[in-house]
């Protein structure tokens, strides 16, 4: 499958697609957060993001990950200044690699940035994602509030 998927950088156009893409992981029971298009161009597909990429099959949006600088608010109580991750995959998609091409991408954001850490917060009932980031190198840290903190420490050299 992993062939025939597109990764690129995500716009405000895609908005409709990254949210049906994101109801479908709610109705599938792994996903809280808010999924309509007004969150979605807000929080992902807005120029606050240090990197958003999409992930496309056949035309259509089968992934987002999302790659922020955490501010003094600390989302996700992650240390100001490091990076902070969020990969979302259809279930459909999930286990095909996709979320691997995306990674690609925000690694080089992440070293073009200047990041040194990136931290993944993957609740505690997404078996998927915990194998997903240990798959792609993050080391486990803490565990708080029904989620698990995965790092990932970037190699400058």
């Amino acid at each position: 499958m992993t062939s025939d998927v597109f990764v690129r950088a995500g716009t405000p156009a895609d908005a409709p697609g990254v949210s049906a893409m994101l109801q479908a992981l709610t109705a599938a029971g792994k996903r809280t957060r808010p999924s309509d298009e007004d969150f979605v161009r807000s929080e992902y597909l807005s120029d606050g993001p240090i990197s958003t990429v999409v992930a496309e099959l056949d035309g259509r949006i089968v992934g987002i990950q999302i790659l922020n600088r955490a501010g003094s608010d600390r989302p996700f109580d992650v240390a100001e200044g490091d990076g902070y991750i969020g990969t979302h995959v259809h279930p459909d998609a999930a286990g095909n690699g996709v979320g691997r091409k995306m990674m690609a991408h925000s690694l080089q954001a992440a070293l073009d940035a200047g990041l040194t850490r990136i931290d993944a917060a993957i609740t505690t009932s997404n078996a998927e994602g915990l194998g997903y980031y240990d798959a792609m190198g993050f080391v486990m840290e803490r565990e708080e509030d029904g989620r698990v903190h995965k790092v990932l420490t970037l190699d400058r050299a």
